[in-house]
């Protein structure tokens, strides 16, 4: 048995790649088709920003193949403004706010921490315990949305499955053992970022699944990967696809976000190729 690698791009509206990865000429909204037809992943990050629409996320589903995954990054309400504190509406409006319209779509959460929020244990366990671990509770937990969401809500799913979260955090006091420990109570994959050392880089398993996002290894957000970097994350993904770490094997989340001179899509195509 071994797991799943999922290789995308974190994002796909980027000026910088028409003419470029985009061929010149290829509508708008044909961009993210044309990224699915070569990737089998895409990051959300608009919803990092702001409630997107039901209406959007129903078009981005119709956009891709039957077997495409989206990981959704988590509002930055709730991280970057609350810092985990009451957030209960926020999570709910979140989830109602049109995430489960990805339905089979949908892969995993992405909770992105600022560098002022440090580790605290009791903090950190009393969010994840309120994030849903299925769509079922992740729908219980919309219908708790507030006014803001009334006539806009999204509030139904395809099945009840299994739903994903990660976690990146960018504070150095998450290397303490104790994080990796409340992270793993609650099946959530701590994740594994380079970000040309401008962050902490954690690499413990802390869940059934991991989460890698690629900033760049040399420029935040705009150096390329050179082939013997990919192929040293290749070789580190297969381990975890194998479960030669612990003997887990584990589904592979990878995000490129160097997008700044347009190299992420093409080393998302390269590593991808590496992986099959």
């Amino acid at each position: 048995m071994t797991g799943t690698a999922y290789v995308g791009v974190s994002g796909w509206r980027y000026p910088r790649w028409r003419g470029d990865f985009y061929p010149r000429g290829l509508v708008q909204r044909r961009e993210l088709a044309y990224v699915a037809e070569r990737l089998p992943s895409v990051e959300l990050n608009g919803s990092f920003y702001s409630l997107q629409r039901p209406s959007s996320y129903q078009r981005w589903r119709s956009d891709v193949p039957d077997d495409f995954v989206f990981a959704v990054k988590g509002s930055r309400y709730v991280t970057h403004m609350l810092r985990l504190h009451g957030v209960g509406t926020a999570l709910a409006n979140f989830f109602a706010s049109g995430v489960l319209a990805l339905g089979p779509a949908l892969g995993p959460v992405l909770w992105q921490l600022p560098e002022r929020v440090e580790f605290d244990p009791a903090d950190l366990d009393g969010f994840l315990a309120q994030l849903p671990r299925t769509t079922g509770e992740a729908l219980a937990l919309a219908r708790r949305h507030d006014e803001r969401l009334e006539g806009r809500a999204w509030l139904e799913i395809d099945a009840d499955v299994p739903l994903r979260h990660a976690l990146e955090p960018r504070a150095q006091s998450f290397a303490d053992p104790r994080a990796a420990d409340v992270l793993r109570a609650h099946d959530v994959a701590l994740v594994q970022a380079d970000t040309a050392g401008r962050w902490p880089a954690f690499d413990a398993d802390t869940a059934h699944h991991t989460y890698i996002r690629l900033h760049g290894s040399r420029e935040l957000y705009a150096s390329g990967y050179a082939a013997d970097e990919l192929d040293a994350w290749a070789a580190r993904i297969r381990g975890l696809l194998d479960g030669s770490p612990d003997g887990i094997p584990r589904d592979v989340y990878v995000y490129f976000d160097n997008d700044a001179r347009g190299r992420a899509p093409y080393d998302a195509v390269e590593l991808a190729a590496r992986l099959r």
